[in-house]
C-alpha cells in the first residue's frame, strides 16, 4: 500500500514537472521506470526502510566486485634474469621453523624481488646472475619467486655420494 502511494506521489510529481514547461523532465515516462527495482517490505510500519531501500536500489541491483588479480612482478612471465643484490636469511611463519636462504634480486625490468634459493647450500653472492621463476613460498612472507639452480652463476644442487 505504501509502495503504491510512493509510486503515485512520484508519478504525480513527474507529471507536474513535465507540465511545468517541459524543460525539467520528459512529458512521458514509461511505467517501467516507476516500478520498484526489487521486492520491498510489505509492512506499513517500515516506511522508512522502504524509502531507504527504494533509494538504495534506484540504480539497479548492486554491482559485484571482481576478485583482485595477482599483482606480482613475475605474474604473466615464465622467467626473468636478475642480479643478486644481497643474500638474506628469512624465518618462516608458525608452525614451521628453521632458516630459509633467500636473495634480494634486481630483475631485468628493474624491479626488486625476494627470491627463495632451493636446495642445501648455494654459491650465490652479490652481483651473481641468476634465473628467476615465479612461485611463492607459503611459509615465507614476501617471497614470491624462486631461483633456478644450475643456470647462470647459480650452481646445481650437489648430490651426496654414497
Amino acid at each position: 500500500m505504501l509502495i503504491g502511494a510512493l509510486v503515485n506521489v512520484t508519478r504525480s510529481a513527474i507529471t507536474s514537472i513535465a507540465s511545468f514547461g517541459g524543460r525539467c523532465a520528459p512529458a512521458y515516462i514509461p511505467p517501467i521506470y516507476l516500478q520498484p527495482i526489487c521486492q520491498l517490505h510489505n509492512s506499513c510500519t517500515l516506511w522508512r526502510e522502504n524509502i531507504l531501500q527504494f533509494i538504495h536500489y534506484r540504480n539497479g541491483p548492486p554491482k559485484r566486485r571482481s576478485r583482485s588479480k595477482d599483482k606480482s612482478v613475475i605474474s604473466g612471465y615464465n622467467h626473468f634474469r636478475g642480479i643478486v643484490l644481497k643474500t638474506v636469511i628469512r624465518h618462516p611463519k608458525k608452525p614451521n621453523s628453521g632458516n630459509r636462504k633467500c636473495a634480494i634480486v634486481r630483475l631485468s625490468t628493474g624491479a626488486e624481488v625476494c627470491a627463495y634459493i632451493p636446495g642445501i647450500g648455494h654459491n650465490l653472492q652479490e652481483h651473481s646472475q641468476v634465473l628467476v621463476r615465479g612461485g611463492r613460498r607459503r611459509d615465507l612472507i614476501a617471497v614470491k619467486a624462486n631461483i633456478i639452480r644450475g643456470k647462470y652463476d647459480c650452481a646445481p644442487v650437489k648430490v651426496a655420494k654414497k
